[in-house]
């Protein structure tokens, strides 16, 4: 493990960072991050802040990202309260592992979670995979996570979630909490009329989270029997 002072880097890529963001099309937010926590946060995930997922951790709380449809994790704040390794601890990081096969960097409102490929996906490790709601599957973005950070801060999010935006979502995303996503009936993996006539409600990220999951599991379970 290294320590607070090693994972310091001299030559940070806040800065950098900083530039992807000012010149971003989609609007950013950034959350300020607090200590202890982003220290804590730092030394758990063991990155340096001389790389661009150490700068989000260690010098932001995180990203509101597209008027809050992304969330990209940090080291927490009141507004998305969830750390980068908290979020993954217990549920893709295992007690034992050095690091995880799949490590959640993002997700967003409706369910679907961005992460790194750490050897549990398909494709060549370090690529960021989006888990899909409308299909319960993970498909590549083909890109690390530099690249994927850029890809969010410039990406037209209304094509990539053709059929998932209802009229009026950036005030019920605004209303909607950090570790809230939003529970939408008919699922979007079933079939229904269109989104902006379905049900919707908060619901706790991490409840949604494992039900996509659990349903995944038993699609598997059924097509393997």
């Amino acid at each position: 493990m290294r320590s607070l002072k090693d994972l310091l880097s001299d030559d940070p890529a806040w800065q950098l960072v900083q530039e992807w963001i000012a010149g971003a099309s989609n609007r950013v937010e950034v959350l300020p991050p607090t200590a202890p926590g982003r220290s804590q946060a730092l030394v758990e995930m063991q990155v340096t802040t001389r790389s661009p997922m150490g700068a989000v951790i260690y010098e932001t709380g995180g990203l509101l990202i597209d008027r809050g449809w992304i969330r990209m994790l940090g080291s927490g704040h009141p507004r998305l309260p969830r750390t980068l390794p908290g979020w993954n601890k217990g549920r893709t990081w295992g007690e034992g592992q050095s690091a995880p096969p799949i490590l959640v960097v993002a997700d967003d409102v409706v369910g679907g979670s961005f992460a790194i490929n750490g050897g549990g996906l398909d494709g060549p490790p370090g690529h960021v995979h989006y888990f899909a709601p409308d299909r319960l599957e993970w498909e590549s973005i083909e890109r690390g996570y530099s690249d994927f950070l850029q890809w969010t801060l410039q990406r037209d999010f209304d094509a990539f979630y053709e059929g998932q935006r209802w009229p009026g979502w950036p005030a019920d995303v605004a209303a909607l909490a950090g570790d809230q996503a939003f529970s939408i009936y008919p699922f979007l993996w079933a079939k229904g009329p269109p989104i902006g006539e379905r049900s919707r409600r908060a619901v706790p990220m991490a409840e949604l989270f494992g039900l996509q999951f659990d349903i995944r599991r038993q699609w598997a379970e059924g097509k393997g029997s």
